[in-house]
């Protein structure tokens, strides 16, 4: 059963690590959440180690810069795994051929497409357009307002032509400030359930949890699944991909659920389990906001 706490102090001594998201928990797609900032911060001058884990599909150092803009500090983390660092990885291994057409939106998702160092020998990547290419590499949107139907006809040409779509971010949807937009999850969505075949790489699937953990090892710190935390607004992105590494998972309902949980400070209980039991997801803990 799903443990209601009042701040991540709580429980965070139960704990070596956290694998914190970050859209919805840390920032808002515009600024940085003060009352998760602190308790980052507390949290590391305690000990622990923390690991932004997010579906973004930039690059360890676009997310980097990214923070910046909206105002995290970098005393509130240690190290980053991205979606996009563990796409990036498959692409430069020719995951869907060396020939791709790219899906998203050019200013934000240029990065992806930069020289990457861990690869042996990476495959040389070349943008082109949809009927020469051997693959989908899906970033996002074109649009982050249109709706995914948009693009059923290109989708319905590269089923035909048997092609791999590559997502790079996982999230159905993300809400930047008070504007709900489309990801790149929402595409591949539609591309699998017209019959394509979509590659996933951030939460919920292992790959970046694989990547999350050798963060940590970087940081010399070799913690067990069993000490660390993962922090998340998105059921069924890092609730439910906590749940399949057997990790314990603090679900922010004051994020995309806020509704369905009735959050205005805390969740209210009722509401909390029964969102709860229709997605059949349970979290080990559940808090209104990170704080």
């Amino acid at each position: 059963m799903t443990q209601i706490i009042s701040t991540l102090s709580d429980v965070s001594d139960r704990y070596k690590a956290l694998f914190v998201d970050l859209w919805g928990c840390v920032h808002d797609g515009v600024t940085a959440l003060p009352e998760a900032v602190a308790a980052l911060q507390a949290y590391r001058q305690s000990g622990g180690a923390v690991v932004l884990v997010t579906n973004s599909p930039k690059p360890r150092a676009g997310v980097r810069d990214q923070l910046g803009t909206f105002g995290v500090p970098d005393d509130a983390w240690d190290s980053i795994a991205s979606s996009g660092d563990s796409a990036r990885s498959a692409m430069y291994r020719g995951i869907v051929g060396n020939k791709v057409w790219f899906m998203g939106e050019e200013e934000r998702d240029a990065g992806f497409f930069e020289p990457i160092r861990v690869v042996e020998d990476p495959m040389d990547i070349t943008r082109v357009p949809l009927d020469q290419a051997e693959g989908i590499v899906c970033c996002g949107p074109f649009d982050p307002q249109a709706d995914p139907s948009v693009n059923r006809p290109e989708f319905l040409y590269a089923k035909q032509k048997g092609m791999k779509l590559l997502c790079a971010n996982p999230d159905i949807v993300v809400d930047r400030g008070e504007v709900r937009e489309w990801c790149a999850g929402a595409l591949a969505q539609l591309y699998t359930e017209m019959g394509g075949e979509s590659l996933y790489f951030g939460k919920p699937h292992p790959p970046i949890y694989d990547l999350a953990r050798r963060r940590l090892a970087e940081l010399d710190r070799l913690v067990p699944d069993s000490s660390i935390l993962a922090i998340g607004d998105g059921i069924r992105t890092d609730i439910l991909g906590a749940m399949g590494e057997d990790i314990d998972s603090l679900f922010i309902t004051g994020g995309l659920a806020a509704a369905e949980t009735k959050t205005s400070h805390q969740p209210e209980k009722e509401a909390l389990a029964t969102y709860l039991q229709g997605e059949q997801v349970t979290p080990t803990y559940a808090i209104g906001k990170l704080r």
